[in-house]
């Protein structure tokens, strides 16, 4: 069977966000990304290119990032920028920054489902298949983390 390049050249961005937003490390998922498509290819041979198997590899392979490394991976200020000028990408990147740190206090479960739906590539019933619970649970964990971040972002960091 072919390999639909296009395709997984269209999802690679979905992918590649939702890993930055899971470890907010660029290299880090960039190197996670690559370690998707490579397990995928090997696998699976181009013979299934839905968004819920590649964003099931990168999750999986996130997950064993973090159990090789034995710790949590802390959110680093270290992204590329593709503003303008100086003041746009101190800017952006002030911005960024508060949106990764207010992802990052959500708990696991909730970082990794809203980053999933923030994709775009998958339904609410695709996320509760890879996390393993009900799409009515997917839709109120993503309902009560944009909440908190939104609380978090206008100042109000109260406690959940």
């Amino acid at each position: 069977m072919k390999i639909d390049l296009a395709h997984l050249e269209r999802m690679k961005g979905g992918i590649f966000s939702f890993l930055m937003r899971l470890s907010g490390d660029y290299e880090l998922s960039r190197d996670i990304l690559q370690e998707t498509f490579l397990r995928y290819l090997e696998r699976y041979d181009g013979k299934d290119t839905q968004p819920s198997l590649l964003f099931t590899i990168a999750r999986n392979a996130f997950i064993d990032h973090v159990r090789k490394s034995g710790r949590e991976l802390p959110l680093v200020d270290d992204h590329r920028d593709c503003a303008p000028d100086a003041h746009e990408r101190f800017r952006v990147r002030q911005e960024y920054s508060r949106v990764l740190e207010a992802i990052e206090s959500l708990g696991q479960d909730e970082r990794e489902i809203l980053s999933m739906a923030l994709s775009g590539d998958l339904s609410y019933r695709q996320i509760a298949d890879i996390v393993g619970t009900s799409e009515a649970n997917v839709k109120v964990k993503v309902h009560r983390a944009r909440c908190r971040i939104r609380e978090i972002l206008k100042g109000g960091d109260h406690e959940r």
